[in-house]
């Protein structure tokens, strides 16, 4: 299994906490982080400027489309950005740890 991380931004803490909560609990990623951050992009024919919270879950590229729908049903709004990345190196232990407890059971 291959580690990967998917990461959306979502409109407030608490629907971050919410989200990550529930895919954690679901075993669909085996943590989940949160961070501010601070979003420049266009909406609508103009620039948007925007303080989000960023969520990213570590699990297995195996689950990427069950979590992307996960997200989306979870999600408010209208077009998430809910995108993944492998990881091009990463300490063994510690990938087994992901595919351990992100199994979707």
């Amino acid at each position: 299994m291959k580690p990967i991380a998917v990461v959306t931004t979502i409109d407030s803490l608490e629907a971050a906490q919410a989200m990550a909560r529930a895919l954690v609990e679901r075993k669909l990623a085996a943590c989940a982080q949160i961070s501010e951050i601070e979003s420049f992009y266009t909406w609508n024919d103009a620039v948007q400027n925007d303080r989000e919270i960023r969520v990213l879950f570590k699990t297995t590229s195996e689950l990427y489309q069950i979590i992307e729908n996960a997200i989306r049903e979870l999600h408010s709004y209208e077009l998430p950005a809910i995108h993944a990345f492998a990881f091009e190196h990463v300490y063994a232990p510690y990938a087994e740890w992901i595919a351990s407890n992100a199994t979707a059971e």
